[in-house]
């Protein structure tokens, strides 16, 4: 007891003077020509400005509120370091190939900060401008360590959010005519849904209205189910009920298997059994089978026992092959012995084949013994 009573003092004051993250107004900088700059008048006009200036390469960031859920964005790579006391690792924006969280469009590949001892409130936006144009955009949350690659990095101090959704806008509808720019409009877009203002939702939607282009409305939608909460559980819904575009409809319940909302479950089982196309009720069930809830499960029997078409009762059928095999197996089984239909019987003793389960064993045992 007396050894930890002199050790927890020292554990004390070692946590104390971490930095914290959350706190932090820039990320931390490694081989950046860094220049600080206020901004004393509109974002725009000063970004315009400097990218005119800007021939060679450079990079242009700052800072603004992170929406609620969206973690720390950090980034991966072969030799990643930790040497930092966030644990971040060193993400180089310039050498070899990293990825930010957004621009892979999920969470999987974040690390969390060694000593993370709050979820970050901020993340910073870059912007890559040369030729006297954006190249590129990246985000990563403040949390992170960055590598200029001996780059020009201008910091803008006092952006404010709803500026920043602008610029960002303003980006992607020039990029959007011009099909080279596929991959900056989706990481602005990415960038706008990490945003804590509600300028986000209003630009997101804008994005998702029937005059912009389908690509355009699926990136949209994307980021609406995954990043924006009750708003973004709205939208998705409305889509996934009334659009008359099958591939919007079928990329609303992707977005709605990425939302947290209470209800999303009930919005995907009403399009398992309510659209008017077999493929997009497809979906609909085989996004169902990956939330393996018991709602979901009666969704999936139902429709191999009611669905008008073959085709959507076979979905179903690897719906149930995309279960914990505890649950799955067992259904399987079920299927492949009583259903009426020679095709859905068909499909399930295949996906029970693929199961490599015990059960599925004796099940074909007694099929060849009988």
């Amino acid at each position: 007891m007396a050894r930890q009573a002199m050790v927890f003092p020292y554990l004390a004051v070692l946590i104390a003077t971490l930095p914290n993250p959350s706190n932090a107004q820039q990320p931390s900088w490694t081989d950046a020509k860094l220049q600080v700059q206020a901004l004393t008048a509109g974002l725009e006009p000063v970004f315009r400005a400097l990218v005119e200036r800007r021939v060679g390469p450079a990079w242009i960031g700052y800072a603004v509120p992170l929406a609620s859920d969206g973690g720390t964005m950090c980034c991966w790579h072969s030799d990643a370091r930790f040497e930092t006391s966030t644990g971040c690792g060193v993400c180089r924006l310039e050498a070899g190939r990293v990825a930010s969280a957004s621009e892979w469009g999920g969470k999987g590949g974040r690390r969390p900060p060694l000593f993370e001892l709050e979820a970050p409130t901020r993340f910073a936006v870059l912007l890559r401008v040369e030729q006297r144009r954006v190249g590129k955009i990246r985000t990563f949350s403040l949390d992170c360590e960055l590598d200029a690659g001996g780059l020009p990095v201008t910091w803008l101090e006092g952006v404010r959010a709803p500026e920043s959704i602008a610029l960002l806008s303003s980006l992607i509808a020039a990029g959007a005519l011009a099909s080279t720019s596929e991959r900056l409009v989706n990481a602005a877009i990415a960038a706008i849904a990490m945003h804590r203002d509600p300028a986000a939702d209003q630009a997101l939607e804008h994005f998702l209205a029937p005059d912009q282009s389908e690509k355009l409305r699926k990136q949209a939608l994307f980021w609406l189910g995954s990043a924006r909460g009750r708003r973004g559980f709205e939208l998705a819904s409305e889509i996934a009920r009334t659009d008359p575009s099958d591939a919007l409809r079928e990329q609303a319940v992707f977005a709605l298997s990425l939302s947290k909302q209470p209800g999303a479950v009930d919005q995907m089982i009403a399009v398992a059994r309510g659209d008017r196309s077999s493929k997009v009720r497809g979906q609909a069930l085989f996004w169902l089978s990956q939330q393996a809830s018991e709602k979901a499960v009666g969704a999936i029997q139902r429709a191999i026992e009611s669905d008008p078409e073959t085709q959507v009762k076979e979905q179903a059928v690897f719906g149930l092959s995309q279960l914990p095999p505890d649950r799955g197996v067992p259904l399987l089984i079920e299927v492949a012995r009583a259903n009426q239909n020679p095709a859905v019987r068909k499909k399930a003793i295949f996906w029970l084949g693929q199961s490599e389960d015990p059960r599925a064993l004796e099940f074909f045992e007694q099929i060849l013994l009988h």
